[in-house]
Order: structure tokens, then C-alpha cells, then sequence
């Protein structure tokens, strides 16, 4: 039996086409060993991670798994003076998710939500089905009929 998510029942109750993915018992933690074990290209699989500003507003950002995010450049992105990274503790509380099943899709209230600009290089991208274990792909185009998104470079610069 498939399971399916809360996200996977927002995106089929508005009628979107995704694929949904597994790595349930191939002991994957990491964004890059869940990109591994499912057999996708690491920067096309992204993490979606909260923060909160120093106005008090909460911001979502979506990455590649194999990227860290760039304070400064999410902060510029969103006009705020700075932003830090949500507490892990305040993750379940504000958003319905735990630390590893973060979705940006069917959190308890919609935050602004900035993507890299990298996934413009891809077809769709693949990020948490809101529950550890369980992945969904779909475009951009399509992620935008259900949150509202905006897309700018929010990555560190590797050297």
C-alpha cells in the first residue's frame, strides 16, 4: 500500500501532477543521501528550510540539499535587515512539521517562500512530501498554483 501524504492529498485535491518517492528503510539522513537513495542528481533534490527574522516575520527557503543557505542573500531576498535559522524546537509548533519532513506545501500558515534560483535549471524538483521518508517532484509551475514563490540566488558561493 502507498502511503500518502497530507501534501500528496493537497497537490491531487487540486489536481497536480507529481511522483512521489520512497527512501523509507534505505537508512538515508542526509539530503544527500536521500538524493543518493533515490537514485536523483543531489542538486536538483531540495531542503526546505524556516527561518525567522529580526522583524519577527518567518520566511521559508528552498535549496539544494548539497547547498547552505546564505543569510545574508535570504534576508535580501525577503527585505529583511537579517534573518536566522527557526530553532529546531519551534519547527513543529510553527509549521506541523519535524525537523526532516518540512514541506513548503500544507504548513499550519503560509510563509513567504523564496526558491534558489538554481532550480530554474531544472524541469521540476524533488523536496519532502512533508513526512521523513517520502519525497514529491513536480515543477515550479506547478508548486506556484499552490504557494505563492519567488525565486533568487540564496545559496553560499563555493570557492
Amino acid at each position: 500500500m502507498e502511503t500518502k501524504t497530507n501534501v500528496m492529498r493537497i497537490l491531487e485535491a487540486h489536481k497536480i501532477p507529481y511522483k512521489s518517492y520512497s527512501y523509507v528503510g534505505t537508512g538515508a539522513l542526509s539530503g544527500e543521501e536521500i538524493a543518493i537513495a533515490l537514485n536523483q542528481n543531489p542538486a536538483q533534490v531540495f531542503k526546505t528550510l524556516v527561518t525567522v527574522a529580526r522583524s519577527g516575520q518567518h520566511y521559508v527557503f528552498m535549496l539544494p540539499v548539497c547547498a547552505e543557505l546564505d543569510l545574508k542573500h535570504a534576508a535580501l531576498a525577503v527585505g529583511e535587515k537579517s534573518v536566522d535559522m527557526l530553532k529546531m524546537r519551534d519547527l513543529l509548533g510553527l509549521t506541523g512539521y519535524v525537523h526532516g519532513g518540512c514541506s513548503p506545501i500544507g504548513m499550519k500558515k503560509q510563509f513567504k517562500t523564496v526558491i534558489d534560483a538554481s532550480a530554474k535549471k531544472f524541469n521540476t524538483i524533488i523536496f519532502s512530501a512533508g513526512r521523513i521518508g517520502y519525497q514529491v517532484e513536480l515543477s515550479t509551475e506547478n508548486l506556484e498554483k499552490i504557494i505563492p514563490i519567488s525565486f533568487f540566488d540564496i545559496c553560499t558561493q563555493q570557492n
